[in-house]
């Protein structure tokens, strides 16, 4: 069978990979000019989680690249810590940058797998045995099956379930995340310093060198496309301006960042992840732009649509339905967790922003975080895996 997944950051490699060593025939259509390097770090906790990694043969691949990340400190606007969160219930068993991650995923199916950078899909249309694909630079191709693994502004998901607006709900935060030097010689723990509507936080990267930046605000979505750059970064300065700690100081850094990122805060709901020869994976189908372990999230639901479409040998109706039902409880527990991301770096009252901090005091203090740590890796764990690796090669 031949197999389009749109999108090549996380999801779509994964899926890449389980499907070709199936014996399946894979395009991967990215719209950007390459994998994309830079991002926030992403983890992996739970023994769910590092089986798909391990079955994946990168577990050790992604632990030679891990962060090591450090602890994280609520602190005041003179930099004093006023609550300390340990690495293990920030990081996970393993945390590793998104690009790094990226990369790993990449070069494990680029000679497997066929990759068309710098396009992207124009319209679906089902036919009888297949689906028409139409692409903004490329000849039109048929597939038996297409995959959207395009993140939140699904653009699959646009052309075959509807507008976007029916299925991504907005918390009222959003967040924009960069790269910059390590001006202020920050190292160890990741600093998060929050006033009443938005926050920053700075995690220290490569030996200390630089400085992966994350600012979250309260608000309204801003009028401006999630694709326009310096819009955003317009937005984002006219946000933070005038804040305390070292924020202004380290926005100063901007307008020249290798890597940056911008979005509102959302959750996608939707009742189906697939429709007709059409599926829909990891934060396409049902992601939050941060806190509800999306990345994890989306690798094992990868491995579970590939061995289901192994499975059912050819009937992809049958593949498809297996693997809503064995991914909702997953989903469902993994977007409980996402809710508070928002809230927690940018509380919108003073009220809010007191209590926060009220609250990670008690759990640090005895033994109630290690409560809410386990209730995260319940989440995380909350499928049972099949083993597809028995499953015979589709033909």
């Amino acid at each position: 069978m031949k197999v389009l997944i749109s999108g090549a950051s996380i999801a779509g490699p994964a899926l890449a990979y389980w499907l070709t060593r199936h014996g399946f025939e894979v395009t991967v259509v990215e719209r950007a000019s390459g994998i994309r390097e830079g991002g926030q770090a992403v983890d992996f906790r739970g023994e769910v989680h590092l089986t798909v990694l391990e079955r994946m043969g990168v577990l050790d691949e992604i632990r030679a690249h891990q962060t090591h990340g450090g602890a994280l400190d609520l602190i005041d606007a003179d930099g004093r810590t006023m609550v300390g969160l340990p690495a293990w219930f920030t990081g996970g068993e393993v945390e590793i940058q998104r690009g790094d991650l990226a990369r790993i995923l990449y070069e494990r199916t680029r000679d497997r797998a066929e990759y068309v950078f710098d396009d992207s899909i124009a319209s679906l249309t089902e036919t009888g045995d297949g689906v028409r694909v139409t692409f903004e630079r490329g000849a039109p191709r048929t597939f038996d099956l297409v995959v959207g693994a395009d993140g939140l502004h699904s653009n699959v998901r646009r052309l075959a379930f509807g507008e976007e607006s029916r299925f991504v709900r907005d918390t009222g935060h959003h967040v924009a995340i960069f790269d910059a030097p390590n001006r202020l010689g920050l190292s160890g723990a990741t600093r998060v310093y929050s006033e009443v509507g938005r926050g920053v936080s700075v995690a220290p990267l490569d030996g200390d060198a630089k400085a992966n930046v994350m600012c979250v605000f309260a608000g309204d979505r801003p009028a401006v496309h999630h694709r326009d750059t310096e819009g955003q970064k317009r937005v984002l300065a006219e946000a933070m301006a005038g804040m305390g700690w070292h924020a202004d100081e380290l926005l100063r850094d901007l307008a020249d960042t290798p890597y940056f990122y911008m979005d509102s805060v959302s959750v996608v709901r939707m009742d189906s992840w697939t429709k007709g020869r059409v599926a829909l994976l990891g934060d396409a189908g049902y992601g939050a732009t941060f806190g509800g372990m999306g990345t994890g999230l989306a690798v094992v639901c990868a491995y579970v649509l590939a061995g289901e479409l192994a499975a059912a040998r050819g009937d992809h109706a049958a593949a498809f339905a297996a693997y809503e039902r064995e991914i909702k409880k997953f989903v469902t527990a993994c977007q409980r967790v996402a809710g508070g991301a928002g809230p927690f770096f940018a509380p919108k009252s003073a009220r809010a922003l007191r209590n926060r901090t009220r609250t990670y005091k008690v759990l640090t203090a005895g033994p109630l975080l290690r409560v809410l740590d386990k209730l995260a890796n319940k989440a995380a764990t909350s499928i049972d895996l099949k083993d597809y690796e028995t499953v015979p090669a589709a033909s």
